[in-house]
């Protein structure tokens, strides 16, 4: 879900926040999605989705006939100036802002040219604000690197909703992360939130089905997804997740490109 100054591939939960404590227990060019990988036999969603509701490029997802669905944004300096008091306006409950990322060719860590900006505004117009990374990292003392490079620009600020993890190939041969084998790759993004948790906030890891087939999920500590596929008239994640990027076309007040839509589901 990258994008920055290198062209990237474009990128919870406390007390008061009872439907994300519930969810969590606890970025131009944007990841595109991906053929699914084979499905873990009986596997079965913990969301029914016979539930989802559409209206226009937004989505609510109801349980039993109870609304158990937030609608956020992700975004970046991709966006330019925004209107936070606008898209609150608009019906947006929650954003993700990314913090920086590492250049794929040449591993400089960048941070966002707007992400204090719109952490700081996105908090003072009301929305639940959580942040987000992109990494090229190749080793877990660079994936190390970065989470304290995200803490230092966080400056101890408070963040509702998790700080994600997201790596991702790139489309270029030069990518210097893209051959990364499974067991480096999880230890990165292991490393990575285990110093962000240090740092008092909650974790994510972020992909779409491709990326997530990348890692060894079951030793990625039970740290929830943030999955993305985009135009589907569901998901078709064969894993949990608790957050859904369903396109990278939505249009919301305030701001003045196109922009991911998310939709935070409850769970069980």
């Amino acid at each position: 879900m990258p994008e920055s100054r290198t062209p990237l591939r474009i990128v919870v939960g406390l007390v008061a926040l009872a439907i994300v404590a519930g969810a969590f227990g606890l970025l131009s060019a944007r990841c595109s999605p991906s053929s699914d990988v084979a499905a873990p036999t009986g596997y079965v969603s913990p969301y029914d989705w016979s539930g989802l509701e559409r209206s226009g490029d937004r989505l609510t997802y109801y349980e039993d006939g109870v609304l158990s669905s937030r609608f956020g944004i992700d975004v970046s300096d991709h966006q330019g100036s925004i209107d936070w008091n606008a898209v609150a306006a608009d019906g947006v409950e929650f954003a993700l802002v990314r913090v920086g990322n590492r250049g794929y060719t040449e591993g400089v860590l960048y941070a966002d040219d707007r992400y204090a900006e719109n952490i700081d505004g996105a908090t003072s117009a009301g929305l639940d604000v959580g942040a987000y990374f992109f990494s090229q990292a190749t080793s877990v003392e660079e994936a190390r690197e970065e989470a304290e490079f995200v803490l230092n620009l966080l400056a101890g600020r408070y963040l509702a909703l998790p700080v994600v993890y997201d790596h991702e190939p790139v489309n270029d041969a030069a990518g210097r992360a893209n051959a990364l084998d499974r067991e480096t790759l999880t230890a990165c993004a292991r490393a990575f939130c285990e110093r962000i948790e240090q740092g008092g906030y909650s974790t994510m890891i972020y992909g779409n089905s491709g990326d997530m087939a990348r890692y060894d999920r079951a030793d990625l500590g039970g740290r929830p997804v943030w999955f993305a596929e985009y135009d589907a008239a569901q998901p078709h994640a064969q894993f949990d997740f608790v957050m859904w990027q369903y396109t990278n076309a939505g249009t919301v007040a305030g701001i003045d490109t196109n922009v991911d839509l998310n939709l935070l589901l409850d769970t069980k």
